[in-house]
Order: C-alpha cells, then sequence, then structure tokens
C-alpha cells in the first residue's frame, strides 16, 4: 500500500447498527411490481394465454326444471308392476304358442283321410274259412243287431252309408265321419271318438238322406261273407235298370228273428242255397261284381278305383215278405 493514500470511513462514527434495518437488508426482495390485467401486444410465453383457455361466459341461460325424485315406496311399486305385467306377457306368449302347437296336431290327424286298416288274421281250421276270411268287426247295429264287416279288412277300400229306402231301416255307423265338417272331426279328436279306427263316409245320391243302406267299397272279385248269424231266407236277382246284375242275399239273424239282413250287388257261391246256417265272417257268400261300366258310384269319391262295393240293408221281416 502507497502511504499516499487516504483511508475514508465507510460510515460515519456516530452510526449505529440497526438489527431491524440494515440486518435484513440481504433477506429483502426486490422485485418489480407486476400490473395484474395488462397484456403486452407480444406474447413472448410459448404456452397459451390464461385467457385463452376460458370459456365465453355468456350473460344468462335457461335450465330445464329437474324432475322431482319419487318416493321410495312408489318407485317400489312400480318396479313391481312392471315386473308383474313382463311375467303376464311371457306367460301369455307361451300359452299361445302351447295352443297353436295343440291345434296344428289336431288339425293334421283329424284331416287324415281313409279308413284305417286293421291287418287280417288267417283262422286255421274252422269249417267254411277261407284265407280271405275278415277278422271279426262290427261295422254298424241296429238296436242289439250287430254287423259285422262282410270283406276283409285288408281289401276294404272304403265305408259309405246312403239312404235306400224301401222300408229299409236306419243303421247306426261305428267309427266316425270322414267328411263331416272340419269342425266336427276336430270335435270328434278332442273327444276322444276315433271310433276305433273305422272311418266312414256319408255319400250323396241315395233315396233320403238316413244311413239306412252300407256301401263297403272292396275291388271286383273280391270274397264277401256273412254280416250275421243267420238262416239263408232267399236269394234274388239284382236288379239295376230293368235288368239283372248278380243276386241280394237275405239272411234272418239268429239274434233278432223278426228282422232280415239283405246283402247286393254281388255274385253268389255256386254251394250257396236257402236253408243254409251261416256264421258272420265265416261263411263266404260269393264275390263282389264289376258294375263300373253300368253305374257311376258315388263312393268312388273317396277311393282309388271305380268304386265297386256290396250293399248291406236291414228291413222287418213282414215287408220284406210283402215284397
Amino acid at each position: 500500500m502507497e502511504r499516499t493514500a487516504v483511508v475514508r470511513p465507510l460510515r460515519p462514527d456516530d452510526w449505529h447498527w440497526s438489527e431491524w434495518v440494515d440486518g435484513s437488508l440481504a433477506l429483502d426482495r426486490h422485485e418489480v411490481d407486476t400490473e395484474v390485467g395488462l397484456r403486452s401486444g407480444k406474447s413472448l410465453s410459448q404456452s397459451p394465454a390464461l385467457f385463452a383457455r376460458l370459456k365465453a361466459v355468456k350473460s344468462s341461460d335457461t335450465v330445464r326444471p329437474m324432475p322431482s325424485r319419487p318416493a321410495p315406496g312408489r318407485r317400489s311399486r312400480a318396479r313391481r308392476r312392471k315386473a308383474h305385467a313382463a311375467g303376464r306377457a311371457r306367460r301369455f306368449v307361451g300359452l299361445a304358442f302351447v295352443a297353436v302347437v295343440v291345434l296344428v296336431t289336431l288339425l293334421l290327424t283329424a284331416f287324415s283321410a281313409g279308413p284305417e286298416r286293421t291287418a287280417a288274421a288267417t283262422p286255421a281250421t274252422a269249417a267254411g274259412l277261407v284265407p280271405s276270411s275278415p277278422v271279426p268287426q262290427v261295422v254298424a247295429q241296429v238296436g242289439e243287431l250287430r254287423l259285422d264287416l262282410p270283406v276283409a279288412q285288408q281289401q276294404v277300400t272304403a265305408l259309405g252309408y246312403y239312404g235306400a229306402g224301401d222300408g229299409a231301416l236306419a243303421l247306426e255307423p261305428l267309427g266316425r265321419q270322414g267328411n263331416r265338417g272340419r269342425l266336427g272331426r276336430l270335435l270328434d279328436r278332442v273327444l276322444g271318438r276315433n271310433g276305433d279306427g273305422l272311418v266312414w263316409y256319408r255319400l250323396r245320391g241315395g233315396a233320403d238322406a238316413s244311413t239306412s243302406a252300407l256301401a263297403v267299397g272292396a275291388a271286383p272279385d273280391a270274397d264277401v261273407f256273412s254280416p250275421v248269424d243267420g238262416t239263408i231266407v232267399g236269394i234274388t236277382d239284382y236288379v239295376l235298370d230293368g235288368r239283372s246284375y248278380g243276386v241280394r242275399v237275405d239272411i234272418q239273424p239268429t239274434s233278432a228273428p223278426s228282422l232280415v239282413v239283405s246283402i247286393s250287388r254281388l255274385e253268389a257261391d255256386p254251394a250257396l242255397t236257402v236253408g243254409t246256417s251261416v256264421v258272420a265272417a265265416t261263411h263266404r257268400l260269393g264275390r263282389v261284381l264289376d258294375l263300373s261300366a253300368v253305374e257311376a258310384m258315388s263312393l268312388a269319391e273317396h277311393t282309388q278305383d271305380a268304386g265297386n262295393h256290396v250293399t248291406v240293408e236291414v228291413r222287418p221281416a213282414a215287408t220284406l215278405s210283402l215284397n
């Protein structure tokens, strides 16, 4: 140090340290005050401005009123009602489906046409039997008198009824009517009136609307058997339009001697004579004639052939003797 230098005091001698001011100078903040709300013309920061991120505030707006909150009990009742309604709808759909299935099934079975066949057994050694004899089966009755099928089951093409007139008694058919109205056939199925597989048809024409004549359809030359137990009391010509075609065989039933059962439109067996005792579905009377060339038969509407058949009728014995 040069001796020419002058030492200057930093502070006056009478200055004293102030702990409240001078001791805190190093801790005081010396920052430039910023004015809020002032924006520079050019943004120095790369981040978006504060005001650019805020949505514009409308002066006023309308808000829909909020629905009132239902009471807890009302809400639970509404849920129960909804669940109950859904359950009823499911039950209704299920029942409707079952009803449709049942109805379709009944209609399909009710509209099946044609007589149901029963396989014919071949009896062995009884007198007068032949291999084509039918299994005993009652197809109609008059009071206590029952009429058996006169043709073997496997050879029957159809069964039909019409009015014969001339004092013939109305027969009571067994089974169900195949050409009955749709509602009637459906009712028969529902009530279980299936007639053990027998199906018969009401034929057009005839002397009246009764069921006094039974037409048993079969192909020509099919064997014909007695429909009742009894005695043959007559063998006469069968006349059609003034000409004779085959014979009519009259049988006095053992169970109803006041009646006579007539079976016609057949060629008689040569061994058949008046006074011969016959057994139902056992003794052969003859064979079916082919009359398709001389007569249009209404039974053909229900068969696959010309409708040839034999006819069975029942009359009081007194009426028959007068004829």
